[in-house]
C-alpha cells in the first residue's frame, strides 16, 4: 500500500484512526461500568432487607413474655419435683409428668431466643410479682404435705399457677410479633387450659 504523500491526507487518516480507537475503548468502558453496576446493584439490593427483617422479627412484648415465662416454668418444675414421693393420686402424677415433659424444653427454647435477641434472661421485675407465682410460704406448705392433702393442695396451687401462665400467653398472642414466640404462647394456652380443667376435676373428687 502506497504511503500518503499529502500531509493533509496523512493527518486526516491519523485522526480517523484515533477516533475509531477512542470509540472502541469508550464502548468497552461502558460495558464494564454497566456490568460493575449490575454486580454492585445485585449486592446492595439483597443486603438492605436483612437488617430490617432482623430488627422486625421480635418486639418488647416477645422479650417480656420469654423473660417472665422462664421463671414461671421453673417454679412449675419445682412444684412438680415436690410431687415425687408425696403425690398419691394417679391423675396428679400424670399431670406432673406432662409438666416436666413440656416445660423443661420450653425453658431451653426461650433462653435461646433471648440470647439470639441479645436480651438478658432475667427481667428487672421480681419473679413473685408475676401472675400465678407461688410465694415461698406456699412452697413450704406444699412440701410439708403428703398423700391426698398434697394432691389437693398441689391441684389448687397449680390451677392458679397455670391461670397466670395462660394470662401471660394471651398477652403475647395479642401484643407479640415473633412467630415462634406466639406459637409457643398458643401451645401454653391450649395445654395448660386443658390441665386446669383436669385439675378441677381432681379437686371435685378429692
Amino acid at each position: 500500500m502506497r504511503a500518503f504523500t499529502n500531509p493533509t491526507a496523512r493527518k486526516l487518516a491519523l485522526a480517523g484512526s484515533v477516533a475509531a480507537v477512542g470509540l472502541l475503548l469508550s464502548a468497552c468502558g461502558s460495558d464494564s461500568d454497566s456490568m460493575s453496576g449490575m454486580e454492585h446493584g445485585g449486592k446492595t439490593s439483597a443486603s438492605p432487607s436483612s437488617p430490617a427483617s432482623a430488627s422486625a422479627s421480635f418486639n418488647d412484648a416477645d422479650v417480656a413474655f420469654a423473660q417472665a415465662m422462664i421463671p414461671h416454668h421453673q417454679q412449675a418444675l419445682e412444684m412438680a419435683k415436690l410431687a415425687d414421693g408425696r403425690a398419691e393420686d394417679a391423675e396428679v402424677q400424670k399431670i406432673v409428668a406432662a409438666i416436666e415433659k413440656a416445660q423443661d424444653p420450653e425453658i431451653a427454647t426461650m433462653k435461646s431466643w433471648l440470647k439470639g435477641w441479645g436480651k438478658p434472661e432475667s427481667a428487672a421485675h421480681g419473679g413473685h410479682d408475676m401472675a400465678g407465682m407461688m410465694t415461698e410460704q406456699d412452697m413450704k406448705d406444699l412440701e410439708a404435705l403428703k398423700g391426698k392433702p398434697f394432691d389437693r393442695k398441689f391441684a389448687e396451687l397449680m390451677i392458679a399457677h397455670h391461670e397466670g401462665a395462660v394470662e401471660m400467653a394471651r398477652t403475647e398472642l395479642k401484643d407479640g410479633r415473633d412467630e415462634k414466640a406466639k406459637k409457643l404462647a398458643a401451645d401454653v394456652v391450649r395445654t395448660q387450659s386443658a390441665e386446669i380443667a383436669e385439675l378441677r376435676k381432681i379437686l371435685d373428687r378429692l
